[in-house]
């Protein structure tokens, strides 16, 4: 898989995993919503620039996640420099990629393990941040609270992030956050509009398992290429 085949299939790692989105950031997207002035929440002109610069603070935070851990997987490929380092963080990132396409089709809870692990250490550090900027009243704050809430524990965020340590690249992993968190993008713009329709789609079993099928195909290709 080249580096640009691997940005595709991260963005199409968001739009899919867009099901578990939806679950997991609609409330605050339509908690943001709620915030703004009557005329702005049923304006959806003035309602979607809030929502452009909540996702952008979003995003933001992925591509940041991004350079720190790909960062972190080159400096562990200098210091180590064996070419089983990188296939065995392949494989891992395969693994995680599987489990996850397992959690969002419904077969299997594994992964909500994690996201509480994640949210005792590091989202209550971050929660109280982002209450700060709630109400929304101005673009500035809607960015300021997507940058926090980029932290928001997330099974689907975290089995990107371990992709982006395989890369080892600083540069490859903030592309492949940033090119995760644009997938994310249309199913999250899309709940702040037409929530409750947009919602009941989701909840259909069948979209749910055909997008965790075909997350666990990207898992497929990635574990043969860590064993090729």
């Amino acid at each position: 898989m080249n580096i640009e085949v691997s940005y595709l299939a991260a963005f199409m790692v968001g739009l899919l995993g867009g099901v578990h989105c939806v679950g997991m950031c609609g409330g605050i997207v339509g908690a943001l919503c709620i915030g703004l002035e009557q005329g702005h929440e049923k304006n959806i002109k003035k309602t979607f620039p809030f929502l452009i610069s909540y996702n952008s603070g979003r995003i933001v935070s992925y591509t940041l996640a991004g350079i720190l851990m790909g960062g972190i997987g080159w400096l562990g490929s200098h210091l180590f420099t064996l070419y089983s380092i990188q296939q065995g963080l392949e494989i891992f990132a395969a693994t995680f990629m599987l489990a996850l396409g397992l959690y969002i089709a419904g077969w299997w809870k594994g992964l909500a393990n994690i996201e509480r692990w994640g949210g005792k250490l590091i989202w209550k550090r971050f929660e109280p941040l982002g209450r700060r900027f709630m109400p929304v009243s101005s673009y500035r704050h809607a960015f300021l609270l997507g940058l926090i809430w980029g932290w928001l524990p997330c099974g689907l965020v975290y089995s990107v992030i371990i992709w982006t340590i395989s890369t080892q690249s600083p540069v490859e992993g903030g592309l492949l956050m940033l090119s995760f968190g644009l997938g994310t993008l249309p199913n999250l713009l899309l709940m702040g509009i037409f929530a409750s329709t947009l919602n009941q789609f989701i909840q259909q079993p069948w979209v749910r398992q055909l997008a965790g099928i075909m997350i666990m195909a990207f898992a497929g290709v990635m574990f043969y290429r860590g064993l090729m």
